[in-house]
């Protein structure tokens, strides 16, 4: 099949190559064709393939630009472009120059729930919401490149000052298990930048053009690396949507789209308009929705796809009677073109909308998958045995070392693991293998020696056998010695406790049952239990409705979309809201403060709706309940702003909604009349 040309805007952007670029990319105007043919096009103009890097935020987007390119451009494996993520990017000048740091080479990185470990034993407290709060307020002051101290100068109330102090013990805690989280991946390689000129010569003569994809989801540290990266130099291309920036509660700023032009004065800034997957009746809706919002770039989106089918607007009783609707429309809707399931998807604010919908569709036995969701594998119980089995497998995995010598907790304490971590960084070795040399006992106490040597006792023996025996009796052995289950029930009420040893239960189960038909040891199976969270069924390989958040919907595109939940308090959020009017003086300076915020949040819920909408090529179905349960208890509500700011309405209340009976019928008159060989209806 033939390519479709390039559009002069789509050429201009290629083929600029006198200084830094910033693309505005509409949704759905080629972004990605436009990068991969540029690389191309500075291939062509004689640029050392290596010596481009496209930058990207998630690993799915690097894996698609990738594949994209390698059809475009055949290469080996040496000479090609680099195409990463921001972190991945991070990992790797870390990994070369990390000693300048203070870091091992063989430095760990930590995930969200090991570091939230840590953050936990800094605030003393189990209160799960205050410890999500501490680790998003950490993430984003890393984000924002500011460190404890300046971290404790920014705290404006109790809880934050609270965080700052566990911000300095966490920052601590890290270097002495000479290990990183996610946000050092950025924040290490821009101090790297900052304080060593040769590095920062080295990167920029190894990355002499980058190219940056969804530029308007930077946060403040990674405009810093981009910036050190390109250094005098400014050969970049920036390719983003402020009208798609919609992760403000994670640090990303539209303050990047402004200092672009600021930092680079001869800035050159290309708008893609057309759209190539929405009908015109949807981007109408899209463009009116979005001109409430102040704009940076003034852009418009348009389209050669037709008129299309009309917007449905759909007001329901109750959140049931939402999902119902949403079900029996969308089953008639598949028998009436022919089509797929999997050309639909539903989407929601937040994933506690999802279960009502997943009941609706079950009933009607619509296949689904969830995306968003928690995997099995990401429970804490799951990931606490995984990490048990990772250091039987590999004894040099830090991580796993510490998730292991923590859960259940064994005598060991912080400053017994920082001191270990120290000295396993003096000694370039892992922490398993330090708490074994002779060197180390000079570091510690004897009565803090003495449970760390046991335990690496026990894991040695357990090896041992893990490697020789059965792996069912070596596996029951494990978990009756290392005591999760009194664990569990220790630290949880009966009902969780118990919950989450069934899925202990079911997850070993799992895997004698897989050792038993390989006929592998448990030493076998540790060594493949990183990668069993992939064992998860691909969402792209099956017949599926796709239910997932708007947020996870970003960057896709399904011929049918349905919205639900567009209430006010919903979509947009609650957070959003603003404040009421407050007494003058200080309290109306606090709440003009409040109401700038609230409209900043409203904004951002404005664009998280453009996202939704301009995910729908074809058809668009989008509902509000007039009632919604919240708990035990359901609220009168309204429907959301968003609705009437691009101009549409519901249905008439007599026809506003399928009832059961009546989609029944037509789904059967439907099916009749598709099984006698009717009539094909257009699609």
């Amino acid at each position: 099949m033939t390519a479709t040309p390039l559009n002069p805007a789509q050429r201009e952007a290629i083929r600029y190559l006198d200084g830094p670029c910033l693309v505005i990319a509409g949704a759905g105007s080629g972004k990605t064709r436009v990068i991969t043919q540029k690389i191309a096009h500075l291939i062509g103009a004689g640029m050392r393939p290596s010596s481009i890097a496209a930058i990207t935020f998630t690993n799915k987007a690097a894996t698609e630009m990738g594949e994209r390119l390698g059809k475009l451009i055949k290469l080996p494996d040496g000479e090609r472009p680099l195409v990463s993520t921001f972190h991945s990017l991070g990992v790797q000048m870390l990994r070369r120059d990390c000693k300048r740091l203070g870091l091992k080479t063989s430095f760990s990185i930590l995930d969200s729930d090991d570091a939230l470990a840590i953050i936990q034993q800094a605030l003393a407290t189990t209160d799960r919401k205050l410890l999500r709060a501490a680790q998003s307020t950490i993430s984003l002051w890393k984000n924002a490149m500011a460190g404890p101290d300046e971290a404790a100068a920014l705290a404006t109330d109790e809880n934050e000052r609270q965080f700052a102090r566990a911000y300095r013990d966490y920052a601590a805690t890290l270097a002495a298990y000479q290990a990183v989280d996610f946000d050092d991946l950025i924040l290490l390689p821009v101090k790297l930048l900052r304080e060593e000129p040769e590095v920062a010569q080295h990167w920029r003569e190894r990355l002499r053009y980058l190219l940056v994809d969804e530029y308007q989801d930077t946060n403040a540290c990674q405009y810093e690396l981009l910036k050190l990266l390109t250094g005098p130099r400014q050969a970049f291309t920036a390719v983003g949507d402020d009208d798609q920036s919609i992760y403000g509660w994670r640090g990303a700023t539209l303050e990047n789209l402004k200092r672009l032009g600021e930092d680079f004065p001869r800035l050159k800034v290309i708008k893609l308009e057309q759209n190539y997957r929405s009908s015109v009746t949807i981007l109408q809706a899209a463009n009116r929705l979005i001109a409430h919002n102040p704009k940076l770039h003034e852009k418009k989106l348009w389209s050669e796809h037709g008129v299309g089918d009309p917007i449905t607007v759909v007001v329901c009783d109750t959140d049931e009677d939402e999902a119902e609707s949403v079900a029996m429309r969308l089953q008639a809707h598949k028998f009436e073109r022919r089509g797929k399931f999997s050309d639909y998807a539903i989407l929601y604010r937040g994933n506690h909308q999802a279960r009502v919908i997943e009941q609706a569709l079950r009933k009607e036995k619509i296949p689904y998958v969830l995306s968003g969701g928690q995997s099995f594998f990401d429970r804490a119980e799951i990931r606490d045995l995984m990490g048990w089995l990772r250091l039987l497998a590999n004894d040099d995995d830090d991580p796993a070392f510490i998730r292991a010598v923590t859960t259940p907790k064994r005598g060991i304490g912080n400053a017994t693991l920082e001191a270990l971590g120290r000295y396993s960084g003096q000694r370039h070795v892992s922490m398993f293998a330090a708490l074994f040399e002779t060197g180390f006992e000079s570091h510690v106490a004897a009565r803090q020696l003495e449970p760390l040597r046991t335990f690496g006792e026990f894991i040695n023996r357990i090896g041992w056998r893990a490697a020789r025996e059965p792996a069912a009796q070596v596996l029951d052995d494990l978990v009756a010695a290392v005591g999760y289950r009194a664990h569990l029930f220790d630290t949880l009420d009966d009902k969780q406790a118990a919950t989450r040893w069934q899925n202990v239960c079911d997850f070993i189960d799992w895997l004698k049952k897989r050792a038993e038909e390989d006929g592998a040891t448990l030493l076998q199976m540790a060594q493949s239990v990183a990668i069993l969270s992939q064992l998860d069924r691909k969402d792209s390989d099956v017949d599926a409705v796709r239910m997932t958040t708007i947020h996870a919907s970003k960057g896709l595109e399904f011929p049918h979309v349905f919205i639900v939940g567009c209430e006010e308090g919903l979509l947009p959020h609650h957070g959003g809201v603003p404040a009421a009017d407050a007494d003058e003086g200080a309290a109306g300076r606090d709440a003009a403060r409040e109401d700038a915020l609230a409209a900043a949040r409203i904004e951002e819920e404005r664009r998280l709706m453009y996202v939704a909408v301009t995910r729908a090529q074809r058809s668009l179905t989008l509902s509000w309940c007039q009632s919604r349960k919240r708990g035990r208890d359901s609220s009168k509500q309204r429907p959301s702003r968003f609705l009437a700011e691009m101009e549409l309405v519901a249905a008439p209340p007599a026809t506003r909604s399928v009832s059961q009976e009546s989609a029944r019928a037509r789904l059967g008159a439907l099916k009749d009349l598709l099984a006698a060989g009717g009539p094909k209806a257009a699609r």
